[in-house]
């Protein structure tokens, strides 16, 4: 069992150490974050609470049933009822259907509390656990484009807002 806790700010030094033990495993799918991540973290952190508390995004820590931090789901650039998804799980929660788990959780909330009729997505040709994630969500590709200068898919997912 997960669940997903909106982003407040006593998560920083959990959400850090989970992105500094899965940083080379991240860098080995999607473009790594740099030092200067890591460094000016706290203020990052400030910042995406600030952008949270405008609706202008929507950012969520994964916990697992022992409540430790497994990943994180974000809905970013929030407008007119459609958001982009974006998602990132640890190594050691990898395969197990976490990412599943939590891409249909942050998708219930977002038509039912979030008021959203429609989510994006892209990756990479080469991240397929990342697309298997996708399509098992309700997600359909959409077109190709490059992502990071790599070839890549960009889906789309609709649905009617509860209420």
């Amino acid at each position: 069992m997960l669940r997903l806790e909106r982003l407040r700010a006593d998560h920083g030094d959990i959400l850090l150490a989970f992105e500094r033990e899965n940083r080379e495993y991240f860098a080995r799918s999607v473009p790594d974050r740099g030092d200067a991540y890591f460094t000016g973290f706290d203020e990052r952190h400030r910042a995406l609470l600030a952008e949270q508390d405008t609706g202008a995004c929507h950012f969520h820590v994964v916990l697992d049933a022992r409540g430790e931090l497994v990943g994180r789901v974000n809905l970013v650039d929030v407008e007119q009822g459609s958001a982009e998804l974006g998602y990132r799980i640890g190594e050691r929660a990898a395969g197990r259907g976490t990412a599943t788990a939590a891409v249909a959780e942050v998708c219930r909330l977002a038509a039912s509390e979030y008021g959203l009729h429609l989510l994006t997505a892209v990756t990479t040709l080469d991240n397929a656990a990342s697309a298997a994630v996708l399509r098992r969500t309700g997600f359909t590709a959409v077109g190709d484009l490059t992502v990071d200068g790599r070839p890549g898919l960009s889906y789309r997912r609709t649905f009617v807002p509860a209420g």
